[in-house]
């Protein structure tokens, strides 16, 4: 489940946090223990950055649909 404070994260905030972590995890030296809790981390990371990049999208195709339909209202 994602925290309250993952949640306020921006976007570049969590992309960036998670490329630290994936980097942590490539190179090695953590203990089993670590590993898992950077694992975890990451996930949460991850989901925030979808969630940032699913409400972009949406956003995106609303203004692209409100754009064709001013246009076929034009046209008509």
């Amino acid at each position: 489940m994602t925290s309250k404070v993952d949640e306020a994260l921006g976007y570049e905030q969590a992309r960036d946090e998670l490329i630290e972590v994936v980097r942590r995890l490539e190179a090695g030296g953590t203990t089993l223990e670590e590993s898992l809790a950077l694992w975890e981390r990451g996930e949460e990371l991850a989901k925030v950055c979808r969630r940032w990049l699913d409400g972009a999208r949406a956003r995106l195709d609303a203004a692209l649909a409100e754009e064709a339909a001013e246009e076929a209202a034009e046209g008509e």
